[in-house]
């Protein structure tokens, strides 16, 4: 992002054709360094999962839940979060996470915040440290009075970058514009140059009250912490939609885990494993059905229609195809009418025994094994017949325009 000014006016740009977009010439650190400003951004499927779920909700009770004023409900915090029932909540699923928010028994936004920034390299360190404050077996240790304000709301160990910069600028004397330059040198893993500080550090930490010895300490510390801390802006936003997935699964656990599987229907691994977290939670999975089923993974009372898109080898035309025709026409009847109907839309063989093998025909009559002995057998007939039909349409055209029929 440049001042208003085409970019080509700073920096030479390349056209990617691959990508259809252009490109700068360097990499991003280079691109800092004449003045333009690199951002990220970065795209959730969780946001299309909430946004799904929302839908569902309203079309299944009428409600509009306004997320952006969710309350923090205690019930989600003990339930979800302190049980470690976190299995397709955002950034808390991994076994890892589940153990630590069981030991941790987080009670509080703040609370999941300050786990998400800690849960990794470096930060992770301390996180025994963290569980042993909040469970009050053990009070932290400040080497310097001007710490406890500072790292009280994360139980006496740092974990956001923010609290990095007010550590140099309260307790060690730098300026908040050297505290963010130095922030800048540890997360991007500038070593030499944040290193440099040490000396200076060291004595304004002294000053305030540190003995040499802590001092050194702590120091060692937090240059290992900083090299992967977040700012607490970034693991804000990931706790927000963290608690927001979590009260979807507490309150609309059939929306929400509908809403999730739909949106991995392409990944069977992910499919079977979300309908193992579906039995663990009491929700039964009903097979799929041509005649009830969505392109989607379903809402259907209690329990959750396995959608039609997920089958293996049957494409989205068809299933639009099924749903159009079935909400003009009525329900399929048996298998004669479902090939019947749909002969020569999107439909074959092959699509026909996978719908078979996989259930969505088992509330028609018969048994999969006797529609997989048949199912060909109709599909040739209604061609043969519609090929004799319009054998038979052509030969009354010829008649007509030869004049021997006329009528």
């Amino acid at each position: 992002i440049g001042d208003g000014h085409p970019l080509k006016q700073f920096i030479p740009l390349l056209y990617n054709t691959n990508m259809d977009q252009w490109s700068v010439q360097c990499n991003m650190v280079e691109a800092e360094e004449i003045g333009l400003l690199k951002m990220d951004f970065l795209g959730l499927n969780n946001l299309d999962v909430i946004s799904e779920c929302l839908r569902r909700i309203k079309a299944n009770y009428g409600r509009t839940i306004d997320l952006d004023h969710l309350a923090f409900e205690s019930e989600v915090f003990r339930e979800i979060f302190s049980k470690g029932n976190t299995s397709c909540v955002f950034q808390f699923e991994s076994g890892g996470m589940k153990r630590m928010l069981k030991e941790f028994k987080p009670d509080s936004i703040e609370d999941l915040i300050a786990l998400v920034a800690l849960y990794r390299p470096g930060p992770m360190d301390f996180i025994p440290d963290v569980i042993a404050v909040k469970q009050g077996r053990s009070k932290p240790h400040y080497i310097v009075p001007q710490l406890k304000k500072i790292l009280d709301p994360t139980y006496g160990q740092p974990v956001y970058q923010e609290q990095l910069m007010d550590i140099f600028h309260q307790c060690a004397g730098f300026s908040l514009g050297e505290a963010d330059i130095i922030r800048r040198y540890m997360s991007k893993k500038k070593v030499k140059k944040f290193l440099a500080y040490k000396p200076q550090f060291i004595s304004g930490i002294i000053a305030a009250g540190a003995k040499m010895e802590e001092a050194e300490a702590f120091w060692e510390s937090l240059t290992g912490f900083a090299k992967y801390a977040f700012n607490k802006s970034h693991a804000a936003a990931y706790a927000v939609v963290a608690y927001q997935t979590a009260w979807l699964k507490y309150y609309y656990p059939v929306e929400f885990m509908a809403s999730l599987m739909t949106s991995v229907m392409d990944n069977s691994t992910k499919v079977s494993e979300y309908t193992l977290t579906c039995r663990k939670m009491n929700i039964e999975i009903l097979p799929p059905d041509i005649n009830e089923g969505e392109g989607g993974f379903s809402v259907a009372g209690n329990a959750i229609r396995y959608g039609l898109s997920a089958i293996k080898g049957v494409g989205r035309p068809v299933i639009e195809t099924i749903i159009a025709e079935r909400e003009a026409n009525g329900a399929f009847s048996n298998l004669e009418d479902f090939c019947s109907r749909l002969n020569g839309r999107e439909l074959n063989k092959r699509t026909i025994e996978n719908f078979i093998k996989a259930g969505a025909m088992d509330e028609l009559e018969g048994t999969r094994k006797q529609k997989i002995m048949i199912y060909s057998a109709i599909l040739d007939q209604i061609n043969d017949e519609k090929k004799h039909s319009h054998n038979n349409v052509k030969v009354d055209i010829f008649l007509r325009q030869s004049g021997y029929l006329t009528s």
